[in-house]
């Protein structure tokens, strides 16, 4: 049974509908053989389908929400009072140039800048995860199957299974001596990788999930996901932010366990 888009609801739909269109661009340029890829100053790559992704999503909310304001990370903006959209056209772009299925469309809604929407589109993946403020959070899978999420119970940090970044990114944006602080603490450690970590911390799949390196854009929808889920999303140094430049996301029980391990 699909959801009730009631008229609170609305923003929600709104953003799964511009993952629609999203999804309509990658899904036809994911593996294309003329796939132009450029290289940013920070040298990452830019492909044309995340430049036609932000296009297509600006235009729509031109149209449907001409009074809110835009933020992309290609096209820029500044995230203002009131209303912002932030977007990331495709979070993972170098699995996505690689045919690594482990990339999305990210995009959220922000109110004085806290998210109260957000959707995780990963058509590769087959799955969808999206959020809106009191209204929980869900996921539809291969199958069309919706369901609500909810994080783990997980209590002990040596029960936890704790997704991160590789360590050279550890060392050179935050702390070596942190991520071995945490890795060491807990049961398992993984690299899923991108948005996908506090997605399995929304889903309750795993416990934790710390990155030492994003941008707004790259974690707005998945702070609402994982709150809206029971969990909690903070930056390395336990600040309620998506502008902290790091962000760790837990089942909440875990959250203070693992910011004493982080923060040197």
């Amino acid at each position: 049974m699909g959801l009730d888009y009631s008229l609170d609801y609305d923003d929600v739909a709104l953003a799964l509908e511009l993952a629609d269109a999203a999804d309509a661009i990658t899904t036809a340029r994911v593996g294309a053989y003329n796939l132009q890829v450029d290289s940013k100053p920070d040298r990452t790559p830019v492909s044309d389908a995340d430049i036609a992704v932000e296009n297509q999503i600006r235009a729509l909310l031109i149209s449907k929400r001409p009074a809110d304001s835009v933020v992309g990370e290609e096209s820029g903006g500044t995230v203002a009072s009131g209303r912002t959209w932030i977007i990331d056209p495709i979070d993972g772009t170098k699995a996505f140039l690689r045919g690594i299925p482990v990339w999305a469309t990210l995009i959220a809604l922000l109110i004085d800048g806290q998210p109260v929407a957000g959707v995780a589109s990963a058509p590769s993946l087959g799955r969808r995860w999206w959020a809106g403020k009191g209204h929980g959070a869900h996921v539809r899978g291969m199958d069309g199957t919706e369901r609500r999420l909810a994080v783990s119970h997980v209590a002990k940090l040596d029960d936890a299974i704790v997704s991160t970044a590789h360590l050279g990114t550890w060392s050179r944006f935050h702390s070596r001596e942190a991520y071995l602080s945490l890795v060491d603490a807990c049961w398992e450690d993984r690299a899923y990788g991108d948005f996908w970590s506090h997605c399995l911390v929304a889903e309750g799949s795993i416990d934790l999930a710390a990155d030492p390196i994003v941008s707004s854009w790259d974690v707005a929808p998945l702070k609402i996901l994982v709150e809206e889920a029971g969990g909690c999303f903070t930056s390395l140094s336990g600040v309620d932010t998506i502008a902290g430049g790091n962000a760790l996301s837990s089942n909440s029980v875990l959250h203070d366990a693992a910011l004493t391990k982080l923060i040197h």
